[in-house]
């Protein structure tokens, strides 16, 4: 059973067979040529740093990003922020995963009512189409447990739900600000283009990447699951779905990015800035809720960002 959690950890605590996931690790090693790592520890309340000197070398095969493992240690103040002192790792091969794994703030029943609420904004033949592939009982429910990222933003059990609802409100807001653009197109492609990743990431295993991710990866997923939609359909025009797998192709922005195409479209170009406005401010958010550092500014540099960020007047979230 777990004693500690991260947000409640104290300088001074003593931890024993303390599960944890490695968040991320790095290897190092000191100036007489000892091996050891410098990570970040998570559980469901937060994240924390870690170094582990003097590394034994049975543990180099299994301490990486999504291991679940038994931390034995003392927590103390390093540059303003708590870290865990390790002298003992061992592998947790029966893992409480709801003990270790963020969830969303928002309630589940919640997100699938505004979900819903979405899809039946949307006019024919667009509603049939994305009910017929988001509501299906057996995808729903990956689709509603599935992160939105590692690491990056939305990182947690229902954040590709929570950024894709966010998403959708940032898409009909711009849909009514700007001229021309097909509402019902960007909406749907809102709510779609991330849905590959209800496949391409496994939480049974921490976050890490299924098969299909490795191989296939979520875009490509999505596209193929959308045009085999419009297929079972039968009925979906053609110019219509070329326009949407444009969009859901497209989202990333740049090749460089994974994205096979750019943006070539208005709706195509609207979408991409909405999913980056979405993941920037999130990844913000997150960095911040899972930082250490007690004053203004963040202890640790974002990686998103690539530097310490400042926290707003009143920000006071915990992470969970």
């Amino acid at each position: 059973m777990k004693a500690f959690f991260v947000n409640n950890i104290n300088v001074g605590d003593e931890l024993e067979n303390e599960p944890f996931l490695i968040q991320d690790s790095i290897s190092r090693e000191t100036k007489d040529g000892r091996p050891y790592l410098l990570g970040t520890l998570r559980d469901n309340t937060g994240q924390i740093a870690f170094v582990f000197w003097d590394i034994p070398s049975y543990a180099e095969s299994w301490v990486n990003s999504g291991s679940a493992v038994l931390v034995t240690g003392r927590a103390v103040r390093y540059k303003d922020a708590l870290q865990i002192t390790i002298t003992d790792m061992n592998q947790n091969l029966e893992p409480t995963l709801a003990d270790l794994l963020p969830a969303s703030r928002r309630p589940r029943e919640e997100m699938v009512a505004e979900l819903k609420a979405q899809i039946s904004s949307l006019g024919d033949p667009w509603q049939k189409l994305v009910a017929h592939l988001l509501l299906n009982d057996n995808f729903l429910r990956e689709f509603a447990d599935a992160p939105a990222a590692r690491n990056m933003h939305h990182a947690y059990i229902g954040g590709l739900m929570e950024h894709t609802l966010s998403m959708a409100k940032l898409a009909n807001v711009l849909a009514a600000h700007y001229p021309f653009v097909n509402r019902d197109l960007l909406l749907s492609g809102t709510l779609l283009h991330d849905m590959g990743k209800a496949i391409e990431y496994d939480i049974s295993k921490s976050f890490s990447f299924s098969e299909d991710g490795r191989l296939v990866g979520h875009i490509t997923r999505a596209v193929i699951m959308v045009e085999k939609a419009a297929a079972e359909l039968g009925d979906f025009p053609e110019d219509k779905l070329r326009h949407l797998v444009h969009l859901v192709a497209s989202h990333h922005g740049t090749q460089e990015w994974g994205s096979p195409v750019v943006p070539k479209t208005l709706e195509a170009i609207l979408l991409h800035q909405i999913d980056l406005l979405d993941s920037r401010v999130q990844g913000f958010f997150d960095h911040l809720a899972n930082d250490s550092g007690e004053d203004d500014w963040t202890a640790k540099s974002s990686y998103m960002f690539g530097t310490e960020l400042r926290r707003p007047d009143g920000f006071d979230w915990q992470s969970s």
